[in-house]
């Protein structure tokens, strides 16, 4: 499967909470914001106003928040439920071992908005995730980390 950069990988879990982000901030969020800078104008001079310029941060911020989100699902493509095990794709749990060690790790392969490394949820533009795609059970990989060089075996595919 080749994979293409433009393209946002995601489950529909993460899509569901794309739009739900995105109806908070373009909603309520908006609207908190609005009446933050409306009371922070009626204060008087804006030039040594602390909450207005706060306000006017928090909006900048939310306002990129917004453009990215909706980038995000202009760009984005559902991972199937049921993906083929033959070989390491977006969607499958990936069973490995580091070369020199005993012990086993999974991780699943998802998009960047659904990675958790801490939790075994690894993106597919990760240096692990972009090492592990295509490989099959039984191939070594190899993947460039800040500390180095590793080598994972891939022990089976979901």
């Amino acid at each position: 499967m080749n994979y293409d950069n433009n393209v946002l990988y995601i489950t529909k879990e993460g899509l569901q909470k794309i739009h739900e982000e995105l109806e908070y901030l373009t909603t309520t969020k908006r609207e908190e914001l609005s009446n933050k800078l409306e009371a922070a104008i009626a204060q008087g001079d804006l030039s040594e106003n602390a909450d207005y310029h706060a306000a006017k941060e928090e909006q900048g911020f939310v306002e990129g928040r917004i453009q990215s989100l909706q980038d995000s699902l202009r760009r984005a493509q559902i991972i199937e439920d049921e993906v083929p095990a033959d070989t390491v794709s977006v969607g499958n749990k990936v069973t490995v071992i580091e070369e020199g060690y005993d012990e086993s790790e999974m991780y699943h392969i998802v998009g960047p908005h659904e990675a958790n490394p801490g939790n075994g949820r690894i993106s597919n533009e990760s240096p692990f995730g972009r090492a592990l795609l295509g490989a099959k059970k039984g191939q070594t990989v190899n993947v460039e980390t800040p500390g180095g060089q590793i080598r994972l075996r891939v022990q089976a595919i979901e």
